[in-house]
């Protein structure tokens, strides 16, 4: 079985090639759609999330489909940090409620490691929750792709 290729592919030469890989990650994360995000990572990807360890599409999908039951309105903004060669360190926040209502905002870094085809075979996370209250929330678009236009962690100052 060929595997799909995902660009832009590694090496990483330039920071706009990075950055695109990183955005197109968080649109496809915005979807909150698990089969559709596994397909992203290698067959055999490894991940650490949390205290999470996971390999393999399956476990993946399974993981995610848990994350987003729970993580109700979910928004996620990622933003590079470094690359070179085929990583990509990103810093990354997103904003959620429980099914009690209550509001969080999470603070993250990741780091990836590519495949020649543009998979992603390797993922570390380490990532912190912050309760906040409603009215703090910044991530405001609807559900899916963050607009063009909204800001970033940067201009956020997050």
């Amino acid at each position: 079985m060929t595997r799909a290729i995902r660009p832009p592919l590694p090496p990483f030469e330039t920071r706009e090639a990075a950055a695109r890989k990183v955005r197109l990650a968080e649109d496809a994360w915005n979807s909150r759609d698990p089969e559709a995000v596994a397909l992203a990572y290698t067959p055999d990807s490894e991940w650490r999330n949390r205290d999470t360890f996971l390999t393999g599409r399956a476990a993946i999908v399974d993981f995610l489909t848990r994350k987003w039951a729970r993580e109700l309105d979910y928004r996620l903004i990622k933003e590079i940090w470094a690359w070179r060669d085929n990583r990509i360190a990103v810093r990354f926040a997103y904003e959620w409620r429980d099914a009690a209502g209550r509001c969080f905002r999470a603070h993250g870094n990741e780091n990836w490691e590519f495949a020649p085809d543009g998979l992603m075979r390797w993922r570390v996370a380490s990532i912190n929750d912050q309760a906040i209250a409603d009215a703090d929330r910044l991530f405001h678009w609807p559900q899916g792709r963050r607009p063009d236009d909204h800001p970033g962690l940067t201009e956020l100052g997050l």
